[in-house]
């Protein structure tokens, strides 16, 4: 269980990276180089994802939680802004709800 999460919280990264890039480079605060690591980070997003052995539809929903957790710490940490509380209830929120997919027990 503590593989998963943190398989997901390193393939939350490097799809956020490969989306921030771009962005500096269309807001024109960044050359245009940055889109090469960006598209390796992409890369490495999907192979990432790919790790995973539960059904893939699972794996998403619970990905998808892990993922709004680590945008609010990358809001925190590189855009400085601090989350507020509705933002971490919010997230509370959506970690249990991936919890609940992740344990659940299976019929099939």
């Amino acid at each position: 269980m503590l593989r998963s999460l943190g398989l997901f919280a390193v393939t939350a990264v490097a799809e956020i990276v490969g989306c921030y890039l771009p962005m500096l480079w269309l807001r024109k605060a960044a050359e245009a180089w940055v889109l090469i690591p960006a598209a390796m980070a992409l890369a490495a997003f999907v192979w990432l994802l790919s790790l995973h052995p539960a059904a893939s539809g699972r794996v998403y929903a619970a990905y998808g939680g892990v993922y709004v957790a680590t945008a609010l710490a990358w809001l925190w940490l590189v855009d400085g802004i601090r989350p507020q509380p509705w933002d971490l209830a919010g997230v509370a929120l959506i970690l249990i709800g991936a919890a609940v997919i992740v344990v659940a027990p299976r019929l099939s």
